[in-house]
């Protein structure tokens, strides 16, 4: 079974990539293996762009049975602690349309210039049909932005417009492109902070990251039983 385990920053999977140098027999700068399970790192940068590319570029012939999406998140639902690790259900773009006269958003499915359920698209949102076969993990809906959002009156807007539980900077585009590839995949997300008026002072990366990565191990883990 081979994995594409995408990343936009290597930092976020730094103990990951450390757990596989040190467990599996390293083939190239990208590629592990471990018995009948191969592991290829993909790290796409940071946002929508890079990540639809990197992707794309990866997976033109080059067959892969899973694809595994690690990386950190704010918060929008306070009921989520930070530290705590997710599976993503749905995404949506959320800054994808044009800003009215009076500053709210008004995005393309509004527009009528894409059809909410153009295939992937279900209602405007993008899901993930391989849940069920992770369910140890709690889940959460995400959306997707090209800026984080950092004051009470934009996050407000946010709230009010979108219906989800964190804010991502890749998810979308690695939903889309998996879902048109027709690609088995997961988005794990960790929370590093609450989308609120931003003070790093609050967030707790280094927390965030481990979560993530001890999660990322138990999913090989899965996979390796299932190759």
């Amino acid at each position: 079974m081979r994995i594409l385990v995408v990343a936009a920053t290597q930092f976020e999977i730094l103990p990951l990539l450390e757990f596989l140098s040190q467990n599996f027999k390293q083939k190239s700068n990208t590629y592990y293996q471990k018995d009948k399970l191969e592991i290829q790192v993909l790290i796409t940068g940071i946002g929508l762009m890079h990540t639809a590319f990197a992707l794309a570029w990866v997976l033109r012939g080059n067959p892969v049975d899973w694809a595994l999406h690690l990386g950190i998140a704010g918060a929008l639902n306070t009921n989520l602690k930070i530290g705590d690790v997710l599976n993503i259900i749905s995404e949506q773009q959320a800054d994808w349309g044009v800003e009215e006269a009076n500053g709210e958003l008004t995005d393309f499915f509004d527009l009528q210039l894409t059809d909410w359920n153009q295939t992937p698209y279900i209602n405007g949102k993008l899901y993930n049909p391989n849940i069920g076969d992770f369910d140890f993990l709690p889940t959460a809906r995400a959306l997707s932005v090209n800026k984080v959002h950092g004051t009470t009156q934009s996050i407000a807007k946010l709230k009010t417009k979108y219906e989800a539980d964190i804010e991502t900077m890749e998810g979308a585009a690695f939903f889309y492109s998996c879902l048109v590839a027709k690609i088995d995949f997961l988005q794990i997300r960790s929370i590093s902070n609450y989308v609120e008026e931003r003070d790093k002072e609050n967030w707790n990366i280094p927390l965030a990251v481990e979560n993530l990565n001890k999660t990322a191990q138990s999913l090989l883990e899965v996979f390796s039983e299932k190759s």
